[in-house]
């Protein structure tokens, strides 16, 4: 069965300016309800992780300051939000999605959160919109468990996972491929593993030749254990923070490929959702949609 990591504080209203990506976050899971992709068995609560697993990832420091509202002023400001209690136990219940989630994988060959993909988070500091990445602290889960050995991070957002990057820089045991927009945030990009920087109106065709390319071989290189897929559907071309041009079959056939390999391979795959900003939430909610869509057709 598909498990998806879903609790109602991944709706958690913010100040009036950061309120509309939040609203996806509510509607995704009653459209798949709604049109019977999935039925409320599929659907599982995190809670509260150990701070143990958040600290493999994350300084004692940092998080710590997080937790007691602490941060300076600066690294505050870098977050984007305005910090609150709510909004830290927000993002520690995602990154338990994430970890229940990476075991359910390992299980079921998929798992999926419908939050997650905060992959701007460093292991000392927080940067847009992201203050504990989620993935990074489910490959460190699995790894000390002894589950898995070496990983595979697909990030497929329109933005560089850099603080995925830097976590992981000194790590062989995680490869970190990000495939994303030249000229979009972050402007100072981080090196991962592999990096594929796309020009604006890349379309439908050049990304997907490149990723049909390029996956295929990155599993062949580092024979992985797990992946961790980011879904990100900021590459749409409608989207107001992505600059590539991709259509909404183009990204569901990246969510077919992507899915399917994995399958193929025989390779469990762990899916945070990341961004997606167009103007018309319909279009958000859609293309989120696909990847649980592909999942349960695929795997199920």
């Amino acid at each position: 069965m598909l498990k998806i990591a879903y609790h109602p504080i991944y709706k958690h209203p913010l100040p009036e300016g950061h309120r509309f990506p939040m609203i996806k976050y509510e509607l995704l899971p009653e459209q798949l309800l709604h049109e019977g992709t999935c039925t409320r068995d599929n659907f599982f609560e995190p809670e509260k992780p150990n701070d143990k697993h958040i600290l493999n990832v994350h300084t004692p420091e940092y998080y710590y300051d997080l937790v007691n509202i602490t941060l300076d002023r600066s690294a505050a400001r870098k977050i984007g939000f305005p910090l609150s209690e709510v909004l830290v136990e927000r993002e520690v219940i995602i990154a338990d999605g994430t970890i229940k989630a990476s075991e359910f994988a390992l299980k079921h060959g998929i798992a999926m959160n419908i939050a997650g993909g905060t992959h701007h988070a460093y292991t000392d500091r927080g940067e847009a919109f992201c203050l504990l990445n989620d993935q990074a602290i489910g490959a460190r889960y699995l790894q000390a468990k002894g589950l898995v050995k070496k990983i595979l991070i697909v990030d497929l957002d329109v933005h560089q996972g850099n603080g995925t990057a830097e976590i992981f820089q000194n790590d062989a045991s995680v490869f970190t491929f990000s495939m994303h927009g030249k000229s979009n945030y972050p402007f100072k990009k981080e090196q991962s593993d592999l990096d594929i920087s796309l020009d604006n109106d890349t379309d439908d065709e050049t990304y997907l030749k490149l990723l049909k390319s390029m996956l295929p071989r990155l599993i062949q290189q580092e024979q992985p254990d797990f992946i961790y897929y980011l879904s990100g559907v900021d590459i749409i071309a409608s989207d107001k923070l992505g600059k590539l041009g991709l259509s909404i079959e183009g990204c569901k056939e990246r969510d077919r490929f992507v899915l399917q390999t994995c399958k193929d391979q025989n390779i469990p795959v762990m899916c945070s959702m990341g961004g997606g900003y167009s103007p018309d939430i319909k279009i958000i909610v859609e293309a989120h949609a696909n990847t649980y869509r592909l999942a349960q057709e695929i795997f199920f």
